[in-house]
């Protein structure tokens, strides 16, 4: 046990249950050389589990590491099966909330994908805040009808109005989760009927089904359902509707301002989560031990591999087995990814168009979810490789 701080409640008892050495500090960074790749910053992970409130989180991060840069790349809006998944959410809001020239606020809103999306179904007034917007991304040139502010959404935008607060993939990189909800509900100040959207990665997909490779320096917060409801009772806001999507990896919250701070939560709804929190560690290296297993005994054979999925899962992948020259390269299908250099392991990002020069006999799916749409992309080039998830 140690001593440090759950920043979800203050619970000072805190379990650290497993370190993780030397990972990149940044998986979504796009490097355009193998060189500046091999030569990524690294640091080390260290995870702590509060059982008073379900939340994981990173206690060795240091923010003063990162800079979100123009060279950020996340977005996931290149895949059919996220447009959809990302259509239907922005449809159930707009339905919900009756967004019909409404005025709507993105926190992290990247390349506004999903703000389009808002303000297409709605036809509504739109504002996108995100310090590392780059503008033009749009290859059609389109306008896309949003206002775009190249700045951390804070109180001195108070003067903004809006009818729904949204903020995907953003509360996981913030080391004090409370204190930056605090600002929201400041900023919203009177305008008590605005509707608050977040969604963060689930903790319960990392922990229960296993998916280490979401374990990434960037995402110091770790949520669970019951952390992400504290968070927003303690920062003023009443939760309405929460729900788990996208095959269970993301947790999604709907809020309204409240007039107070919830003093006080019970631990109902954590059952099971620190029996899954004392088994991780084991699981986590046993689940390491199998893929380099695997991996070595595809060399022994003489079969190649690829890798598919670029993102944050598919560079914890590769950085794991660093040492390992059996995957020949990292198929993408972000244009924005294509010929850069995966952080920590020199890895090059290659087209889907790119893997018949490879022709590998094994691909490694990095995303479940994503097995049919890559099935077919894979049966359509005529490859015979063997589809492999992780």
């Amino acid at each position: 046990m140690t001593n440090h701080i759950c920043p979800i409640c203050n619970f000072e008892d805190i379990d650290i249950f497993i370190e993780i050495s030397q990972i990149p500090i940044y998986c979504n960074i796009l490097y355009k050389s193998r060189e500046e790749a091999l030569n990524a910053n690294l640091a080390d992970m260290k995870l702590g589990f509060c059982s008073q409130c379900g939340h994981v989180f990173n206690y060795a991060f240091d923010p003063e590491l990162l800079d979100y840069t123009l060279d950020y790349e996340n977005s996931l809006h290149f895949s059919p099966r996220f447009q959809a998944y990302a259509d239907s959410l922005a449809a159930r809001l707009v339905k919900r909330y009756q967004l019909t020239n409404k005025d709507i606020i993105e926190i992290g809103c990247g390349d506004g994908d999903f703000l389009e999306m808002l303000g297409r179904d709605g036809k509504n007034r739109c504002y996108g805040f995100d310090p590392s917007h780059v503008p033009d991304l749009d290859k059609t040139g389109e306008d896309k009808g949003i206002t775009f502010i190249r700045d951390y959404y804070s109180e001195k935008y108070s003067n903004y109005k809006a009818d729904l607060i949204c903020c995907r993939h953003v509360l996981e990189h913030i080391q004090r989760p409370c204190e930056f909800l605090e600002t929201v509900r400041a900023a919203i100040g009177k305008r008590t009927e605005t509707v608050i959207f977040f969604e963060v990665p689930n903790a319960l997909y990392t922990l229960k089904d296993l998916g280490i490779w979401d374990l990434i320096y960037e995402h110091c917060s770790y949520f669970s359902p019951h952390s992400l409801h504290m968070a927003f009772e303690r920062s003023g806001f009443d939760p309405q509707h929460a729900s788990v999507e996208f095959e269970g990896q993301f947790i999604t919250i709907e809020a309204i301002p409240a007039s107070g701070h919830a003093d006080e939560m019970n631990g109902d709804g954590l059952e099971g989560l620190d029996a899954y929190v004392d088994e991780f560690e084991i699981s986590y290296t046993s689940k390491i031990h199998s893929w380099r297993e695997k991996l070595n005994e595809w060399k022994r054979i003489g079969r190649t591999a690829a890798l598919w999925g670029a993102g944050s899962k598919g560079a914890m992948f590769l950085n794991n087995f660093k040492q390992d020259d059996q995957i020949q390269c990292i198929v993408d299908i972000n244009p924005r990814k294509q010929g850069r250099f995966v952080a920590g392991t020199g890895h090059e990002i290659v087209a889907p168009k790119d893997l018949p020069t490879h022709d590998p006999d094994k691909i490694i799916i990095m995303n479940s979810i994503y097995k049919e749409e890559i099935r077919r992309t894979v049966q359509g080039m005529g490859l015979k490789a063997e589809l492999e998830l992780v």
